[in-house]
């Protein structure tokens, strides 16, 4: 007897809504990249990127996991954090930082305080249901920066290593979780009760253990959530390049060129997103990859295509015909971050050798070899060049015909 099959899940509205607030976020954090960026602003962006994707991500796979018992008030609570991240985005980059870790310490926490409630642990990131990597921000309350900073840093990486480290024993940690939860709802056993029996507990009396299971993510579903936070950072994209172009009185050739070549540039990105999922490789097979390995490459290309946003925000309004150095630097850079985050998940993937050596890695050498000579080249031929080597990657298809095609 067959069975029908199950019905595809697609983002709720109330996830949709909830991504809202991405918007504003990636808005604030693009300026930090913009205007003269320097090792400061970037370290910055980096940080405060990673905190409020965190915070998406955590909620983004609890929703994913609890599905129709995603609780409302729960998600725009959320929401509402994130939203006072991004606000306070400007004071940190004037040194005002406390409003930023205060928001997002108590994101982070709510996250965890929502997994402990249900019976499911993420055991392939599991970061996002622990409390490990917020512990130096709840120390650099007590500190100024430069200290402040590296607290900062301390927690990124403990947060990552934590997550990666321990999703390699699910076992493990699946037995540690429970044997702290059964601890927990023994001392939770009313006092009253203990008294009344003469401070003994009868059996009868304690709860049944909840079984901890290991947390199952809804793979097509997930996809489509990490793939709309691509489109998130696009849309921010497109937003820099018209603001930038609307800045300008007099439109002449050379913004025309600006606005072509990067209108086009952010095109190709979103065909490579279309075609081959938010990292933008051709992975062949029915291969699944780990969430230790999908989500720091997420953060990664999303990252990369905020960099971008903010240089192509450059190089529409430049100064005396010539993009500055540090936006340069900031343009190119974030094309390689690009192209080197599909190179990694791509040979991961089963992706073709030809592929690897003549379309991926010479994307990454292409862009920093921009970064590096292309002080002398005007804005349009900058953006001119990205735009040859993201089309390069899009013709691939045509000119490897052979390989199947992982969109079916």
């Amino acid at each position: 007897m067959s069975h029908p099959a199950a019905e595809e899940r697609h983002a709720t509205w109330l996830e949709l809504f909830f991504d809202l607030v991405l918007v504003a976020a990636v808005a604030q954090l693009a300026h930090l990249l913009h205007d003269g960026p320097g090792v400061r602003e970037v370290f910055l962006f980096a940080v405060l990127y990673y905190a409020m994707w965190s915070v998406w991500t955590s909620f983004t796979l609890y929703a994913n996991v609890i599905a129709a018992r995603t609780r409302t008030g729960l998600m725009l609570a959320a929401m509402f954090g994130i939203a006072v991240m991004a606000a306070s985005v400007p004071q940190v980059a004037h040194g005002n930082s406390r409003i930023f870790i205060i928001a997002y310490i108590w994101c982070r926490l709510l996250a965890a305080s929502s997994w402990k409630r249900s019976s499911r642990l993420m055991t392939e990131w599991p970061g996002v249901q622990q409390a490990v990597g917020v512990l130096p921000w709840i120390a650099s309350l007590g500190y100024e920066s430069p200290t402040r900073y590296w607290l900062w840093l301390a927690g990124v990486v403990l947060d990552v290593v934590f997550s990666i480290s321990r999703s390699r024993d699910p076992a493990g940690l699946l037995a540690q979780e429970q044997k702290e939860r059964d601890r927990e709802r023994r001392n939770r056993l009313p006092r009253l009760v203990r008294r009344f029996r003469g401070g003994k507990s009868t059996p009868e009396l304690v709860e049944p253990p909840a079984q901890v299971q290991a947390a199952e993510p809804d793979r097509p579903h997930l996809g489509e959530r990490l793939g709309l936070f691509v489109i998130i950072v696009l849309g921010e994209a497109v937003a820099q390049l018209v603001n930038a172009a609307a800045d300008v009185p007099d439109w002449d050739r050379a913004l025309w060129l600006v606005v072509l070549c990067g209108f086009g540039l952010l095109v190709a990105i979103w065909w490579l997103t279309l075609r081959y999922g938010s990292n933008a490789a051709p992975t062949y097979g029915m291969r699944v990859f780990a969430l230790r390995l999908t989500m720091p490459a997420h953060y990664l290309t999303t990252g990369s295509i905020v960099a971008i946003a903010a240089g192509l925000g450059a190089l529409a309004d430049p100064e005396d015909g010539r993009i500055p150095e540090a936006n340069r630097w900031v343009l190119c850079a974030g094309a390689a971050l690009f192209f080197l985050t599909a190179a990694v998940v791509g040979a991961r993937g089963g992706a073709t050798r030809r592929w690897i050596l003549l379309w991926a890695l010479p994307a990454v050498a292409a862009s920093v070899l921009l970064g590096l000579f292309g002080g002398p080249l005007p804005p349009w031929a900058l953006a001119g060049v990205l735009l040859v080597v993201a089309l390069w990657h899009v013709a691939y298809r045509q000119v490897d015909s052979g390989q199947p095609d992982p969109t079916g």
